[in-house]
């Protein structure tokens, strides 16, 4: 597919990762909707920066665990736009969950953000996309999908499924849309980390070092003009992987 001219609705898009996703789409030539549930300046922030680029855009805030606020939301783009035709899920949560705990919350949350929500909103575009012919689902995932976090088992096993999830819309999409999925590792250092941090996370994919969000965002454009890759997964991690090899051979 070729974006330019087309329309994306980037979710998390108002800050970090999607934020680089939503100007790498723009750059492309694409009106972006930037969704957000509580980052309201930085939304209009990256409308903005679109805008000043040439490109329409809109904010769109809904929280993505409620159905009917996905509703709401994708027909305000479609209207504004007329089609959603990539959808590229990014908003993402990550909050620990030591187990065994007494305290499910975190867990169904995480879920509701990093599964339901993207299940919701691959239902509400599906619809389009499938009479038009042609249209796109790009997941946002990561390592804990196949290696599990400690303490964050919410967050792993949600990724996992969404991994799945991916695979299972590539299949009931076929032949009109794909859907693919992209895992990122080390890419943008979180405000909280410190020098060691850093440095530690960065030694263990086999590149040595963080990637930024080029390598993300750069498969995020393979993923939307390749029209014979579907029910893929792009892991874009320096190596992460199988940097453990290398680890247990030295020592």
């Amino acid at each position: 597919m070729d974006v330019a001219g087309r329309t994306a609705l980037v979710t998390g898009g108002a800050k970090r990762l999607g934020s680089h996703i939503v100007a790498a789409l723009a750059q492309s030539g694409a009106n972006v909707a930037v969704h957000y549930n509580t980052s309201a300046h930085e939304a209009e922030d990256v409308v903005a920066s679109v805008e000043a680029a040439g490109r329409r855009s809109m904010a769109v805030q809904a929280d993505i665990a409620d159905p009917d606020a996905i509703g709401v939301m994708v027909s305000a783009v479609e209207q504004e736009f007329g089609s959603v035709d990539v959808l590229v899920n990014s908003a993402s949560s990550f909050a620990p969950d030591p187990f065994p705990t007494k305290d499910h919350s975190i867990w169904l949350r995480t879920f509701d953000v990093l599964v339901h929500g993207p299940y919701y909103l691959a239902n509400a575009v599906a619809p389009g996309m499938l009479t038009r012919g042609e249209g796109v689902i790009i997941n946002i995932v990561d390592l804990s999908a196949w290696h599990p976090w400690p303490d964050r088992g919410a967050h792993s096993v949600a990724k996992a499924a969404l991994l799945a999830l991916t695979r299972q819309l590539a299949v009931e999409l076929a032949p009109s849309a794909r859907a693919n999925a992209i895992a990122p590792g080390p890419t943008i250092p979180a405000e909280s980390f410190d020098d060691a941090q850093i440095d530690r996370l960065a030694k263990r994919n086999l590149l040595g070092r963080w990637g930024g969000p080029d390598g993300v965002v750069n498969a995020v454009r393979y993923l939307v003009e390749s029209d014979f890759v579907t029910g893929d997964c792009l892991t874009v991690d320096g190596g992460e992987r199988w940097g453990h090899v290398r680890q247990r051979f030295a020592d």
